[in-house]
């Protein structure tokens, strides 16, 4: 099984560990819905820390970044259900239901939804096709699932529609403190300059402005920096750290490293 598994493609997905997972994640164009079966789950972002376990919900915002740490318990191990809430799917709700945001969506951008009967009764639903090597969940009925879902935290937390159906444009953010923050993660530079309210021009611009330096230089001195810190005064080792600090690779880590310092990382 892959994991995690797609109960429907690029939509609702099954996780299944027996061993702890750290993640650096990119939750990046729709919201999403994580119900957790067994085991924990933890979300870190600049702004919250939330962990859950096993019975609990949580609404994770578009538009972020941050780590997932996923964590069996002793003698259970991890299960979780995602709902990937599409926009395509939550603007057809909005005109089959006439639900129009209030306002602009200003609150924390992810929210642990209370446990109730109708949410637990609908996953638990769900949870056959994820277990099962030969039932098939069919888009039409997958989409009937999503807007359940939907529904349902409505139904919960009415003043849930301002973060649903708000589909608004990130709002221009301070570009020194995100970056500051986020430096590690290893997306493009177009999905940093999205992230912060920004066209990639816009951000091109007040990046040099705040740092005088281009945005992939700026990412790169920054982490080799950071990398040699951790070497040199907290002993860590190469093969630790350099997928938390955002390279893709330990070969390419270590020549970045050996041509800015002079030496190998390892030296």
């Amino acid at each position: 099984m892959t994991n995690p598994a797609e109960i429907l493609p690029g939509v609702i997905f099954y996780s299944y560990l027996s061993a702890e997972r750290k993640e650096k994640v990119c939750f990046w164009d729709n919201p999403a819905l994580v119900l957790m079966v067994s085991g924990q789950f933890g979300l870190e972002t600049i702004d919250q820390r939330i962990d859950i376990k096993a019975g609990e919900m949580l609404l994770i915002g578009k538009n972020q970044l941050g780590t997932l740490t996923k964590k069996p318990t002793p003698g259970e191990s991890y299960e979780s259900i995602v709902i990937s809430l599409q926009e395509d799917l939550l603007r057809k709700i909005a005109l089959e239901e006439k639900i129009t945001a209030d306002n602009k969506y200003v609150g924390p951008p992810n929210i642990q939804i209370p446990s109730n009967t109708f949410l637990q009764g609908f996953f638990q639903s769900i949870m056959p096709y994820a277990r099962s090597r030969t039932e098939v969940l069919t888009e039409e009925m997958g989409m009937l699932k999503v807007k359940e879902a939907v529904k349902l935290l409505l139904h919960t937390m009415p003043a849930l529609r301002n973060f649903l159906f708000d589909f608004s444009e990130p709002h221009k953010i301070d570009l020194e403190r995100f970056m500051q923050s986020n430096y590690h993660f290893n997306i493009p530079v177009e999905k940093f300059a999205q992230l912060t309210g920004r066209s990639l021009a816009s951000f091109k611009r007040d990046f040099q402005k705040t740092f005088g330096f281009p945005p992939r230089q700026w990412l790169q001195n920054k982490r080799l920096t950071e990398a040699k810190h951790l070497i040199e005064h907290k002993h860590q080792k190469p093969s630790a750290i350099y997928l938390d600090l955002g390279f893709e690779s330990l070969s390419h880590f270590s020549n970045s490293f050996k041509k800015k310092f002079g030496k190998a990382p390892t030296a």
